[in-house]
């Protein structure tokens, strides 16, 4: 491997990928641009459909290229070309991957749209390259969740160790928190909203790191590395860091680049991870909450004891 770990190197990662050795990488985490128009300082993200397409073609085949044989893939996209990635990753690269799951990540603060229903979902692959060996560390008790026969049922017989997530639909769990287990395989982390304390502020498509903290926890081992072709805020770096892997980042945008360097250089080892483990603990209860009668009553009394207070 020529390119330096530890460190996020400046530049086009396709460019750079090919002085990564073959082989080298135990895990990737690939957030590219969604082509959708989301405005960043270097990346035009408004490319032609196969300019675009071809372009991800030749990012993922050298992501399979420098991955140990063991290693994985995690890919988040958006809606508008996930079906045509998971293509190309399974279907049309010479050496193809194997999906192994399709996670969907629902989160709180969507996009608020006027003509469709609200975005509030991404997608979450991961691909492998050899279906009976590749790390996955399903007795991680920081992945593993309780199971529905200890929460529920109250069974003697559930593992105490939990059970791995998988999938399922949801409403609101912020409402109706029954209607969203955590061992379900669509995940339910908040984005990072701009007031949030987790929020780098330079960014603004920035990954939860609790969210990370799963994929890393299970798709890696301690001293392994992880690698991301498109660092932005460096959320995946940190992670990798916090949790005592080696990193490896490649990023356009020399701002980005320069200031998550300087979030990597206050991280150690060990460091807990931000944001709550618990999701819901992140969404406020609805019913806790304050609604626009409540906002107007204690505005109305706020009026009143003015006027009995004479100001």
């Amino acid at each position: 491997m020529s390119l330096k770990s530890g460190k996020i190197h400046q530049g086009d990662c396709l460019q750079l990928l090919p002085k990564i050795a073959d082989g080298s990488v135990d895990l990737a985490f690939a957030d590219p641009p969604f082509n959708i128009g989301y405005k960043y300082d270097k990346y035009h993200d408004r490319q032609d459909d196969q300019d675009y397409l071809d372009w991800c073609a030749a990012w993922i085949e050298q992501l399979h290229r420098i991955l140990k044989p063991t290693g994985t893939l995690w890919l988040a996209i958006g809606d508008e070309y996930a079906a045509e990635l998971k293509w190309i990753a399974t279907r049309q690269i010479p050496n193809r991957f194997i999906m192994r799951s399709w996670v969907v990540w629902y989160y709180t603060f969507g996009v608020n749209c006027t003509r469709k229903f609200n975005r509030s979902h991404a997608h979450l692959f991961q691909f492998i390259k050899n279906e009976k060996d590749f790390t996955f560390n399903a007795e991680d008790p920081a992945v593993r969740v309780p199971s529905a026969r200890a929460l529920v049922y109250g069974d003697s017989r559930a593992n105490p160790k939990g059970r791995l997530p998988d999938d399922t639909w949801v409403l609101r769990p912020q409402d109706a928190p029954e209607s969203f287990q955590p061992m379900d395989d669509t995940w339910y982390y908040s984005r990072v909203a701009g007031t949030f304390k987790e929020r780098q502020g330079f960014h603004g498509c920035q990954m939860p790191e609790q969210l990370l903290g799963r994929i890393i926890r299970v798709s890696s081992d301690e001293g392994d590395t992880v690698f991301d072709p498109f660092t932005g805020s460096g959320t995946t770096l940190a992670v990798a860091k916090k949790l005592g892997r080696k990193f490896l980042g490649t990023e356009l945008s020399e701002d980005y680049a320069r200031y998550a360097t300087e979030r990597l250089a206050g991280i150690r080892s060990g460091d807990p991870l931000d944001g709550p483990a618990d999701p819901l603990s992140s969404s406020p209860n609805t019913a806790n909450g304050t609604t626009l009668e409540s906002r107007i009553r204690r505005k109305a009394g706020d009026r009143r004891q003015k006027t009995l207070l004479g100001e």
